[in-house]
């Protein structure tokens, strides 16, 4: 299933992309590279993200700066929250046609989708874990914990991946049936955020 929805090899992809977007390309799906489309857009909103949050933090700029980043950090979180279930419906599709028709009622809480998205988080982790070990900058102590929580963080990128792997086997077996997940969210709807719809009542 992993090969037929083109998540197979996902990490390298990950990984290789990564390196690609830290080139600042003009288009972010260059690569030959047989990956998900949903999935590769899914980690680039991811990497925007990563890099927004980061100019978040900082505090030697004007408090109108970072509202703007905040601002793209709502809107990127959107994207991204739309894409988790935008690829949670193309892996549906396929697994329903895999799977048997009678399956048990066992689920599972975390979508194929969202287990993709903490893939693409960990991928960003450990390309700047490992970024981050490479400093000329560090002593010898950072540079060994940077190097250990590196292994760790790619040991755990693995794991979700072989989880990854296993739902969708329980799912085209039938030994778990597939749900969608909707988030929901509400902080960017200003008919369901009360701070935008009360400002726009009383405006």
């Amino acid at each position: 299933m992993l090969t037929k929805l083109n998540l197979n090899r996902l990490e390298d992809a990950f990984d290789r992309y990564l390196s690609y977007w830290h080139t600042d390309p003009v288009t972010y799906d260059a690569l030959d590279i047989p990956i998900n489309p949903i999935a590769l857009e899914l980690a680039y909103r991811n990497y925007l993200l990563w890099h927004e949050e980061d100019k978040a933090r900082r505090t030697d700029v004007d408090d109108s700066a970072i509202a703007v980043v905040k601002r793209a950090i709502d809107k990127l979180n959107q994207q991204r929250n739309d894409l988790i279930e935008k690829l949670d419906e193309a892996i549906l599709a396929q697994v329903t046609a895999a799977a048997p028709k009678q399956t048990a009622d066992r689920i599972n809480s975390e979508t194929p989708g969202s287990i993709v998205d903490r893939i693409s988080i960990m991928s960003l982790k450990i390309y700047h874990m490992d970024e981050d070990s490479r400093r000329g900058d560090i002593d010898d102590v950072h540079r060994q914990r940077s190097l250990h929580r590196l292994s760790v963080l790619k040991l755990q990128r693995y794991d979700l991946y072989v989880a990854l792997e296993q739902l969708l086997a329980d799912y085209v077996a039938g030994h778990k049936r597939m749900k969608l997940y909707k988030q929901f969210k509400m902080y960017n709807d200003p008919t369901l955020n009360p701070e935008l719809y009360r400002a726009r009542n009383q405006g």
